[in-house]
Parts: structure tokens; sequence; C-alpha cells
């Protein structure tokens, strides 16, 4: 399979997955993790918010690295490694936007003063379909 069919494979299942479990890291070291609404775009970014007091948020600030899974229930998934950068001015306007359009109950936390907006840029990807023989895994790095 081409790398564009691969990612278009990607993109089309991230779309129709609004749950997502994504992981930090706190300054000491430890992973945690959180199951979270995501949204995304063309560009297989991922998009999602927090609040600042949440423990995502705390570590985001010491590190941006994170590790999403997305998908488990039909023995398909994907990993999702990649660097997410809070959202500020007409990017935040913009990104919001295609949050809410996947996740329109999220927007009633919109005003609340303190939520913040990431956007997480991919830098490896990894498909894996356990349904057929043998696994159909497909990665690419970005």
């Amino acid at each position: 399979m081409e790398r564009e069919e691969i990612k278009e494979l990607i993109r089309n299942f991230i779309k129709r997955h609004k749950v997502a479990v994504m992981s930090t890291v706190t300054k000491e070291g430890n992973p945690e993790a959180a199951a979270l609404e995501f949204g995304d775009t063309d560009d297989l970014e991922l998009i999602f918010d927090t609040i600042v007091t949440y423990r995502k948020y705390k570590n985001l600030e010491e590190n941006n690295r994170v590790a999403f899974v997305i998908g488990w229930d039909e023995n398909i998934t994907v990993q999702y490694e990649g660097e997410a950068h809070e959202l500020s001015g007409e990017e935040e306007v913009k990104y919001k936007q295609l949050y809410f359009q996947k996740n329109p109950k999220a927007k009633k936390w919109e005003k609340n003063p303190e939520i913040r907006y990431f956007k997480v840029i991919p830098k490896w990807i990894r498909y894996s379909n356990l349904n057929v023989n043998p696994w159909e895994i497909h990665e690419i790095r970005i």
C-alpha cells in the first residue's frame, strides 16, 4: 500500500471515532493516561481541550510529547505519537471550530476561563487491523 493510501486509511479511521486515550508524562517521568474527546484535521492532526488544573495540562507544560490510542472495539486501532501545542489567537479559533464540529457538546465548556485547546502534530502513527490473517499493520512517520 502506498503512503498516501495508508494516510487515507488512517484518516478515515480517525474520523469515525470521537474518544481516545491520551498519555502524557509527569516531570518525574511517570506516565499518566486519560480518555478524552478529540477532533481531527485532514493533515492527521488531533485537537483536544483540557482544564489548566488537570494533570495533563501540568504535564504538557513540562513535556509536550503525547501518545494516543484510538479505537479498540473492532480489533482495529491507531497508535499515535506526536507533539501537543497550546492554541491561541486565530489558530485557536480555527481549530476549535473543527473540534466542535466533531464534538458539539464540548462547546458548553468554551466560556470556561480555565479551558485550553491543543493541536497535536503527528510524528508516528501505526494502524493495526487484527481481523485479517495476516494482520494488516501500517506505520508512517511524519
